[in-house]
């Protein structure tokens, strides 16, 4: 006898670690539909940058999220580059780039330890974010904060890396790259883990590229997508190299995110190595003009856009955000229809959700 019942999964929940609700329709443990329901913290964001001045505006895009600040305020600052033809000085995209991949080693490490929670290997959890502790010491060492870093500016950055702090930043990397193997290992090899992951929450390349999927999440079902290999900021002197799996399923997605942190390493050390002399910013006076841009980056989610739109004064005519969770919530639903409700805390997990970044 089938027995069908609607179960609210969030946004309080254990092993969610966003405030959005799941309506999970079930047929007797299998789920045949999946409803989302958000807007717990919407801050209105978008609304609050056309009230500030678009310099003010830096400090607001870096508060989108949290774990992520620093690439939102870079993606904020190119455009507004762009739309007002600004040069920023070699020395600080490569400076730029330093930041942003610190930021995508501790969001991956943090989103890979809440997985290891989910499983119940809580050990595991706690080793994973003891390595992304010093990730953040790194940044601390650099910027002066730890999670809000406040140094990119428009025109450049606000903070520089002397060779003898650089050295200091190679030395922490290469501890940080000797405690992964071992951790990785537990996640990508232990039986237990891989009985949890492979096979579940499968999205084929046809559909993660039909829902528009981002990020590790489309990159895992076998779609080439990373905005890094566009060459913007320093990457296109750092030979960068994107991870592709294809299987689609968490694990596939796991996958991706510890190999990226290896990439993430090898640019942060690239960068340090091969960055330039020379100033860190160019002053910036005067107004965005009456025209519009699209500012696109690799968020550690995956494809951030960021629409601006000046009228020739210091306020912005409109500010839009679109983030990559945003992008992967239709790709989290499809992975949900037809999974037993055992498996929802992981497919969550896996898509690295943020909600905060998506109601803004």
């Amino acid at each position: 006898m089938i027995r069908r019942n609607t179960i609210p999964f969030g946004p309080q929940h254990p092993v969610l670690p966003e405030p959005i609700q799941l309506r999970l329709v079930m047929e007797n443990e299998k789920i045949v539909e999946a409803l989302p329901a958000v807007g717990y913290i919407h801050r209105g964001l978008e609304k609050i940058a056309e009230k500030k001045d678009y310099v003010q505006d830096v400090y607001l895009a870096e508060r989108i999220c949290g774990i992520c600040s620093f690439i939102h305020s870079q993606n904020y600052c190119q455009g507004i580059e762009e739309l007002m033809k600004v040069q920023v000085p070699d020395r600080a995209k490569y400076l730029r780039v330093i930041w942003a991949e610190t930021h995508r080693i501790h969001s991956h490490l943090l989103i890979l330890g809440l997985l290891a929670d989910a499983f119940g290997f809580e050990n595991l959890f706690m080793r994973l974010w003891k390595v992304r502790e010093q990730i953040l010491d790194i940044m601390e060492a650099t910027a002066g904060a730890r999670v809000i870093l406040g140094v990119c500016a428009i025109g450049g950055v606000k903070r520089d890396i002397p060779p003898a702090l650089g050295e200091d930043v190679l030395r922490r990397l290469d501890d940080v790259e000797r405690q992964l193997p071992e951790l990785c290992d537990s996640l990508l090899k232990d039986y237990s883990v891989k009985q949890r992951l492979i096979g579940v929450g499968v999205l084929p390349k046809d559909k993660a590229h039909e829902l528009g999927a981002v990020g590790p999440v489309a990159r895992a079902s076998g779609l080439k997508m990373d905005l890094r290999e566009t060459g913007y900021a320093a990457y296109g002197d750092l030979d960068f190299k994107m991870i592709v799996e294809e299987s689609g399923d968490c694990y596939a997605r796991t996958v991706v995110r510890v190999k990226e942190l290896y990439t993430s390493l090898d640019l942060v050390r690239k960068a340090i190595k091969r960055m330039p002399q020379g100033p860190i910013s160019v002053p910036v006076r005067g107004a965005p003009p009456a025209d519009e841009v699209l500012a696109r980056i690799e968020q550690p989610r995956g494809e951030l856009n960021f629409y601006i739109r000046g009228n020739g004064t210091r306020n912005l005519e409109r500010f839009r955000v679109r983030t990559p969770t945003f992008a992967n919530l239709p790709a989290l639903l499809h992975q949900l229809t037809g999974c037993e409700l055992a498996d929802v805390p992981v497919i969550a997990i896996c898509i690295d959700p943020c909600i905060s970044c998506t109601e803004r």
